[in-house]
C-alpha cells in the first residue's frame, strides 16, 4: 500500500496558509465600535457621570436631554436658553463633551437613567463618531443611535424619545464631516415609530438660504452659541410640548 502521509513541511505550510487566510478575513471585519458600550478614561468624565447619577437619584426628571459637548454647552452657551425653556420643567443635562455612541450606551448601563421615569428625553449624538479619526461612517453611527435609542425603549418603557437629527457643521455642504452627519441623519429618521420614538431634524434652522453655516450662530462651526441656542429651543418647543402631555 502507498504512503499516503505527508511530509512535514507541507502540513506546516497547509496550516500557515490556513491561518493567514483566517487572518486576512478577521482583518476585513471590523467591529462596529459605534454600538460597543465603554468609559472614557478621564477622571473628569468619570466625575461627571456620577454627578449625573447622584442628580437622578434626587427624582425631579420629567426631561431629560442625552448628548455629547453640544448638548453640555446648555451648561455655558445656552445657560439663559435653558432656564427660559427647561428649568421649570425639572430638566436634566446629560451631555458629556467629547463623548460617542458608545460613551452614552455606557453611561446609560451605570446609572444615567436609574430610579427615573421621564416624560421625555431628548437625543442628539453622534458628531463625534464622524470627527473622530478614522472617522467612522454614517451606517456604524445609526447604528449606535439606534442602539441608544433601543436601550432607552427597553430602560423607560414609557419615556417618550425626541431623536434629533446631528446638527450641521462645517462651513457648508463640501465639508466630509457635514456629509456623514447627514448620511447619518437620513438613516436614523427611520428609527421613528411616530409614537414612543419621533425624529426631528431641525439642521436647516441653523443655515442660510445658500446652506452656509454661519459663525453668528456657530462660531466654531460646530458648537451653537447663544443665539444657536435660542433657535434650538424655539425649534423644538411646540414638539416637546406635545410630547411631554402639556396644554
Amino acid at each position: 500500500m502507498r504512503d499516503m502521509r505527508f511530509p512535514r513541511f507541507v502540513v506546516f505550510w497547509a496550516i500557515s496558509v490556513a491561518m493567514l487566510s483566517a487572518a486576512a478575513i478577521a482583518k476585513d471585519i471590523k467591529p462596529c465600535t459605534a454600538v460597543t458600550p465603554v468609559p472614557r478614561n478621564d477622571a473628569w468624565w468619570m466625575q461627571r457621570h456620577e454627578r449625573f447619577n447622584n442628580r437622578v437619584k434626587q427624582g425631579n426628571a420629567d426631561l431629560i436631554f442625552i448628548g455629547d459637548s453640544i448638548t453640555h454647552s446648555w451648561e455655558n452657551g445656552g445657560k439663559e436658553v435653558w432656564k427660559k425653556f427647561y428649568e421649570k420643567r425639572d430638566a436634566v443635562n446629560l451631555g458629556i463633551s467629547g463623548d460617542q455612541t458608545g460613551h452614552v450606551l455606557w453611561r446609560l448601563d451605570h446609572g444615567n437613567i436609574d430610579g427615573i421615569n421621564p416624560k421625555l428625553a431628548v437625543v442628539m449624538i453622534g458628531t463625534n463618531n464622524a470627527g473622530h479619526t478614522p472617522h467612522q461612517p454614517a451606517e456604524e453611527i445609526a447604528e449606535g443611535v439606534k442602539a441608544i435609542v433601543e436601550k432607552l425603549r427597553a430602560k423607560l418603557p414609557e419615556t417618550k424619545i425626541l431623536l434629533l437629527g446631528i446638527f450641521p457643521r462645517g462651513a457648508n455642504d463640501k465639508d466630509i464631516l457635514r456629509q456623514i452627519n447627514t448620511k447619518t441623519n437620513e438613516i436614523i429618521a427611520k428609527l421613528a415609530d411616530d409614537k414612543m420614538v419621533f425624529y426631528l431634524d431641525i439642521g436647516p434652522k441653523f443655515l442660510q438660504a445658500d446652506g452656509v453655516l454661519g459663525r453668528d450662530i456657530m462660531p466654531d462651526l460646530l458648537h451653537p452659541n447663544a443665539k444657536g441656542y435660542e433657535i434650538w429651543a424655539e425649534a423644538i418647543e411646540p414638539s416637546v410640548a406635545k410630547l411631554m402631555g402639556e396644554k
